[in-house]
């Protein structure tokens, strides 16, 4: 059975003010062309469907499109709501569209019964795992913690339980939106931590034979059987060097992955990072490739320069980013405070503000676990009033 594994479209999404609609119907163009070519079975969605919980029309009639396009090719379709998505907004009228092939898994509890396809060979069981909100399913799922890994290993509990009533030769696939250990993050992705920790190791999917992850927006194999397809677009300038794919993936009859192809997606524009003193890239004869890229600029000019963007511009009319980090050394107390805060956590920033007030004493444990509990509080406040409507 072949599958096309894609997540993270994050429809409604703008990159740097620049609307991406237009792209993203491409990509979508892209995506049910690959179908009729390739004769996909099986469309998986793992996630990010949206770009926030109560998205834009724009993106609303564009996803609309997309299921009936899907429908028409007569291409089984499973979708799973991420971390982004409302789940009760994706999951409103999923009966109805499923009679078109349409499959959208939304609510936790439904993670034990799966889609079932079938070909020459018997069934394929497909379960999608949602975004599980640790704080809002841990009771529901008798999970011993409200982490990431426990409700994870929790609903493969019930995966599980549910493939080993069937027969043996029943094949399986999970749909997942979570980060997985051994993924490469981007900048793009919502930090999803709990209690400062935010992976969980690959053995969590254990038993079955394909994971279609969604969340991290690069493409990667955690491993040969666990996979990330990536977000189909770029949606911040630390994903430049990505290499924008679906995977293409051949499920055999004993449920080996006989063939997992990388289809690659439209690029509405490339993206370039430089960096350097302004008159040096404005006169760099090998920038010449970037001329047409959406460029993020790093000036290191000890002073700012007078009308950067203006100047930019005139060379690299797409400049979307222009960053400052004059040339200092590191002990400089004018060094940029956004470059010490680069790669930092919002945790590891609140640990070292507690240290700076008092002069050196950074928190001990009981106040790191007050701090993590803040943070999680606050996301999971947001994700009950999405829940609830308020």
């Amino acid at each position: 059975m072949r599958f096309l594994h894609t997540s993270d479209w994050h429809l409604g999404r703008s990159f740097h003010r620049v609307s991406l609609l237009d792209a993203q119907a491409a990509f979508l163009d892209h995506l049910v062309a690959t179908v009729r070519e390739r004769e996909v079975d099986a469309v998986l969605v793992a996630g990010d469907v949206y770009d926030r919980a109560v998205p834009p029309l724009g993106a609303v009639e564009l996803f609309d499109t997309a299921l009936h396009r899907l429908a028409e090719v007569g291409v089984e379709t499973v979708m799973i709501s991420g971390n982004h998505d409302s789940a009760r907004r994706l999951g409103v009228g999923a009966g109805l569209i499923e009679r078109a092939g349409i499959h959208l898994r939304t609510d936790p509890a439904g993670v034990g019964s799966p889609v079932l396809l079938a070909d020459a060979h018997g069934d394929v069981a497909l379960y999608g795992l949602p975004y599980l909100e640790p704080a809002l399913v841990r009771e529901r799922f008798g999970a011993e913690k409200a982490g990431h890994e426990a409700v994870l290993r929790a609903a493969m509990d019930r995966v599980r339980a549910d493939l080993a009533a069937r027969p043996a030769s029943t094949r399986s696939v999970v749909l997942a939106h979570a980060f997985v250990a051994g993924g490469e993050p981007s900048d793009s992705e919502r930090d999803i931590t709990v209690g400062g920790v935010a992976a969980v190791p690959a053995g969590v999917f254990d038993g079955v034979d394909y994971v279609a992850l969604g969340h991290l927006h690069g493409c990667q194999a955690v491993t040969p059987r666990v996979r990330y397809s990536g977000s189909p677009l770029a949606y911040s300038f630390s994903e430049a060097d990505h290499r924008k794919t679906m995977w293409l993936i051949d499920l055999g009859p004993e449920g080996a992955i006989e063939a997992a192809e990388r289809i690659d997606c439209p690029v509405p524009r490339p993206l370039a990072r430089i960096r350097g003193r302004l008159d040096d890239l404005l006169a760099d004869p090998a920038l010449v490739r970037h001329e047409r890229s959406w460029v993020e600029a790093t000036l290191t000019d000890p002073a700012r320069p007078a009308e950067p963007m203006a100047r930019l511009t005139e060379r690299f009319p797409h400049t979307l980013s222009l960053v400052f980090e004059p040339e200092r050394a590191e002990s400089d107390p004018l060094a940029s405070y956004a470059q010490r805060l680069r790669d930092r956590s919002d945790q590891q920033i609140a640990e070292d503000f507690v240290a700076h007030v008092r002069g050196g004493a950074g928190p001990d444990g009981a106040e790191r676990t007050v701090l993590y509990g803040a943070f999680d509080d606050v996301r999971v406040d947001a994700a009950e009033r999405e829940v609830s409507g308020r």
